[in-house]
């Protein structure tokens, strides 16, 4: 079988998205890999290929003596200062991020982005943006980003955006393994360009704290096991992913953590002025659930508060089961 080459590049980022990748599996991302056909012919912190070596890589891909299956580019390209791309070179080549990724995406068959900051700018965006940077084909929520609304690869689709800060390890595997099958086309992206196997899901699908969300029993603080969308800040409503339902690590998620969703799939999630604030306004929040008329979510929200069993309400506001369950089939001695 031929294999698929795949090189990844590091752009501004903190390095996350590799460190997720390799948390995959009981067996390792590299055993994944290998078990798909998928060779990792460069990785800047994986690999041993180093200096020349690594730039005679990168020019024969360039020149087309050697096949490109996917470019992965983890982190956002720093297009600064003045468009030269400068603020963020790729050391021993002399040439900056923004020089290597528009040289490289039209040789290769997919371009991918691993992560939101490669998507869509991401962090390195946030605020002012004094270094430029973008997302491949992204800049926020606007289409355009570093190789334009117009740029497709040589498989013809639009740059694939593993979007997540960081991406489920589950997620990269899975994208990778579904280009090497040939089984990624344009009706299995989302608008943003990510894969719908996870975005077409809401990260709330599969919440521990469902039953509480249902009656709107709401944690007042932290530490509490009430739903954290009232008050604290929570989006998992409104933000894709199936977090809560294959869970990191093997059973971990934010919201099973105790901690918000901040919806870290969107664009623009780190524009966010307090993630465990929720913004209000007239005392309802400002984010309501996607797929769900806000009138209706406010008249059923009034009807669940009202109907909210008092066990549920107790054990929203504690940090432990405070009314366990009744078991005696509603009798009590």
């Amino acid at each position: 079988m031929e294999r698929f080459n795949v090189l990844w590049l590091q752009g501004a980022s903190c390095g996350g998205c590799t460190m997720a990748a390799l948390d995959n599996g009981h067996a390792g991302w590299f055993a994944e890999l290998a078990r798909f056909g998928i060779d990792l012919i460069w990785h800047p912190s994986l690999s041993e290929a180093t200096a020349d070596e690594v730039v005679a890589i990168l020019e024969r891909i360039v020149h087309g003596t050697q096949r490109l299956d996917a470019l992965v580019l983890e982190g956002s390209v720093l297009r600064g200062p003045n468009g030269s791309g400068r603020f963020n070179m790729l050391g021993g080549t002399g040439r900056s991020m923004l020089h290597w990724v528009n040289a490289l995406a039209p040789q290769a068959g997919y371009v991918v982005a691993a992560g939101s900051c490669a998507a869509f700018g991401g962090v390195p965006m946030a605020g002012t943006n004094p270094t430029d940077a973008s997302g491949l084909q992204f800049a926020g929520a606007e289409a355009g980003g570093v190789l334009g609304e117009a740029f497709r690869s040589r498989a013809g689709l639009p740059v694939i955006n593993i979007a997540g800060c960081a991406p489920h390890p589950g997620w990269i595997s899975e994208t990778l393994a579904a280009l090497a099958l040939g089984g990624v086309d344009a009706d299995a992206l989302d608008s943003f360009g990510r894969p719908r196997f996870y975005a077409d899901h809401l990260a709330h699908h599969g919440c521990a704290r469902n039953e509480y969300y249902e009656f709107k029993a709401s944690a007042e603080e932290m530490s509490q096991q009430g739903c954290l969308m009232e008050h604290l800040g929570c989006k998992a409503t409104q933000a894709v992913g199936d977090c809560n339902q294959r869970g990191w690590n093997g059973s971990g998620s934010c919201t099973s953590g105790g901690y918000a969703c901040i919806a870290c799939t969107s664009p623009g999630f780190e524009t966010s002025q307090n993630f465990l604030e929720t913004a209000k306004l007239g005392g309802i929040p400002v984010g309501l659930p996607l797929d769900m008329p806000k009138a209706w979510f406010v008249a059923l929200a009034a009807l669940s508060k009202s109907a909210t069993p008092k066990r549920v309400r107790a054990n929203a506001a504690a940090d432990h089961i405070v009314v366990p369950p009744r078991s005696d089939g509603g009798r009590r001695k």
